[in-house]
C-alpha cells in the first residue's frame, strides 16, 4: 500500500472531535491493534475547516496514547499519511500520523486565517 504525505498547513484548523481510543483490530474478541513493535495503536477523530468549505470528520491513527488530546482541543497532526484501500467492493482512505498532539493555548491557528487582516 503506497503512502501519499499530506500536507496538514493546507487543512486549516483540526480540532479533537473524538479522543483517542485504542484502535480494535478484532471486534469479535476486542483484540487491540498493535504496531510491528508492540505499541497499541490508537485512533483520533478529527476536524479539518478550510476556510470557505464545510467542515469534514477524518480518523486518524497514531501510535501510542496522544497525552493531552481531548474532544474540542485544537490539534496539531505531525507526519499525516493517507493510504488508499480495497477490500472486495468497499474502498476509501485511511491515515495515520507521526504524532498528534494539542496546540497550547495562545498558538492557536484559528484566530486569523493566513493572508487575512483584521480590517473590513
Amino acid at each position: 500500500m503506497q503512502s501519499i504525505p499530506v500536507d496538514t498547513s493546507r487543512l486549516g484548523v483540526l480540532r479533537c472531535a473524538v479522543g483517542p481510543e485504542p484502535k480494535i483490530s478484532d471486534f469479535e474478541t476486542k483484540e487491540v491493534k498493535k504496531d510491528r513493535d508492540g505499541n497499541t495503536i490508537y485512533s483520533v477523530a478529527v476536524t479539518v475547516r478550510q476556510e470557505g468549505r464545510r467542515v469534514s470528520v477524518i480518523e486518524i491513527a497514531v501510535t501510542g496514547e496522544p497525552k493531552g488530546v481531548v474532544e474540542g482541543a485544537e490539534v496539531r497532526v505531525t507526519g499525516l499519511d493517507a493510504f488508499a484501500w480495497a477490500m472486495g467492493d468497499r474502498h476509501g482512505i485511511s491515515f495515520r500520523a507521526a504524532a498528534i498532539t494539542p496546540v497550547p493555548p495562545g498558538n492557536t491557528t484559528a484566530t486569523t486565517p493566513a493572508g487575512k487582516t483584521g480590517a473590513a
